[in-house]
């Protein structure tokens, strides 16, 4: 099985430099976004203090070699524009999720509660526990 994976997942997995065992198993996917948005988490986690430099550049490294098969921003953002624009979204972000989600055929996993209330119609949207 596979799954589509948000930054609210893999930055976590990231701090730990390891997947969660209920994910270790799974092909997971993700729009290029992910690499940017991920790197700006963490980023900001270091900037407000909550983690370390040391810790931040080890979260960088292993977000490197994550696993997660890329698949480009550019092939999303027309479906994504329509996807926001009828969820009333301002941002096409979290859209790239949803929208790569449908294409894969495969749930979206993600921590992040509005996109599971907002999207949870459009696509199978899962908590990390729930994989």
């Amino acid at each position: 099985m596979s799954y589509v994976i948000d930054t609210s997942v893999i930055v976590p997995a990231s701090l730990t430099g390891r997947w969660p065992r209920s994910l270790a198993r799974f092909a997971l996917a993700a729009p290029t976004l992910l690499w940017s948005e991920a790197a700006s988490a963490l980023k900001q986690l270091e900037w407000r203090g909550e983690i370390d430099a040391d810790q931040a550049e080890r979260a960088v490294s292993w977000l490197q070699k994550a696993g997660v098969e890329s698949h480009d921003s550019r092939e999303l953002i027309l479906s994504a524009w329509q996807v926001a624009k009828a969820l009333g979204w301002a941002k096409t972000y979290d859209a790239e999720y949803i929208v790569l989600a449908q294409g894969l055929s495969v749930p979206l996993l993600t921590f992040d509660a509005r996109l599971q209330r907002a999207a949870g119609h459009l696509v199978e949207i899962r908590g990390p526990t729930e994989a």
